[in-house]
């Protein structure tokens, strides 16, 4: 008679890399100058909605990001903050349900900035923008103080304006945080692509303070993910636009290491977040193939690494949901692949009635049974406990 196996969940400290938090509605509250009056994010209800507003425009919904659990589907979701649960705005009820979820820390994201912080440039005034985001960071950076060894802040970044994101940069990492948000398309709002060099600085204070750089997908133009100009039905659409973000992160990707970023920036480590892994496998030997069919090492003679290799040695990807690709992703890239659940957005690991997740724990244990334990230890938590600086 066979032994019962422990669950995975029991066996590996789990580090999540990938969850969102609601922001409450007292965030800038308190903490940006009162001479910016309604410019500055607040809560509006309109009719039977919450809503978040710069001045009399909306630009987010609380309920929509905090679709966890929930008994609809987009657009159909949560109207007030009465109806979000506690565990996705509150650092203590978060804590008391990752101890339900058996996960021992989190890595969190923003929502109101949008998941590259693109969100703030509809302020429109640079210097508020600037206020803004460091009264993010300041609020953030309090709420997970109710354990930091378990919650982890990922820093909002002013990409629009170099200078001052190396300076908030800067001041983060003395204030404790390891990881930036970034842009991933930053063309989408009018800026250079992500190979440009105008980047450079940034890439060099992160390394510096030795903070990793996180390219959360949708953090350019996602407006086709609510608008369906097709005419298809606004849920099949927005399961359109969702799945194929993903893939946004490939040309991220495609950037990041055939504009050398890799080579002339050797410590900094860089994340895929929310983006999957299955297609890692394809795009990174596409990437070799290109490179070394095309002549690239005649162009570049200093690159002394093949695509492949810078991304052995410096980027990570994540995965929540896939089933058949996960055996060969990490059985190319073992050591740069993340686990996570996207908690609480609608795309998210968790189940609810109109879901298709399952528990994480049942999920994990399914996808990672054939797995090498060795691996399956590295995916859960050693690769995300080094990363992040986590015990």
């Amino acid at each position: 008679m066979e032994t019962p196996q422990t669950p995975l969940f029991d066996q590996y400290r789990v580090i999540d890399i990938d969850t969102h938090v609601t922001e409450p509605p007292d965030v800038w509250e308190g903490r940006v100058a009162k001479r910016w009056g309604n410019r500055v994010p607040h809560i509006q209800r309109v009719g039977d909605l919450d809503l978040w507003m710069i001045g009399d425009q909306p630009i987010g919904m609380p309920g929509a990001y905090s679709a966890a659990g929930y008994h609809g589907t987009f657009p159909d979701f949560r109207k007030t903050y009465d109806d979000i649960p506690n565990s996705m705005y509150e650092a203590s009820a978060r804590l008391a349900f990752l101890d339900e979820e058996k996960i021992q820390a989190c890595v969190l994201y923003p929502n109101v900035g949008g998941f590259g912080m693109g969100g703030f440039l509809k302020m429109g005034e640079p210097e508020l923008m600037l206020d803004c985001v460091r009264a993010y960071n300041d609020w953030l950076l309090e709420w997970c103080s109710a354990d930091g060894s378990r919650l982890v802040p990922v820093m909002a970044s002013p990409f629009w304006d170099v200078p001052e994101a190396v300076r908030e940069i800067q001041r983060c990492a003395l204030l404790g945080y390891r990881a930036v948000l970034m842009c991933n398309q930053p063309q989408d709002h009018g800026q250079p692509l992500l190979r440009d060099r105008h980047w450079d600085p940034i890439w060099a204070a992160a390394e510096e303070a030795g903070m990793s750089i996180s390219f959360h997908v949708g953090g350019g133009d996602i407006s086709d993910v609510s608008n369906d100009v097709a005419g298809i039905g606004a849920k099949t659409n927005f399961a359109r636009a969702s799945a194929m973000a993903f893939l946004d992160n490939g040309r991220c990707l495609a950037d990041i290491i055939m504009g050398g970023i890799p080579h002339r920036f050797p410590r900094l480590k860089m994340v895929s977040v929310e983006s999957g892994v299955s297609w890692l496998p394809f795009v990174i030997e596409a990437l070799d193939w290109q490179w070394k069919n095309n002549g690239v090492a005649k162009e570049h003679p200093e690159y002394d690494l093949l695509p492949s290799e810078y991304f052995r040695r410096q980027i990570y990807g994540s995965f929540w949901f896939e089933e058949r690709g996960i055996a060969t992703a990490l059985e190319m890239f073992p050591d740069n692949i993340l686990y996570e659940t996207d908690f609480p957005h609608p795309t998210c690991q968790a189940p609810g009635p109109a879901s298709a997740g399952t528990q994480p724990h049942l999920y994990a244990s399914r996808v990672l049974a054939d797995i090498p334990s060795p691996t399956v230890s590295k995916v859960l938590h050693d690769t995300a406990a080094e990363l992040y600086g986590l015990a």
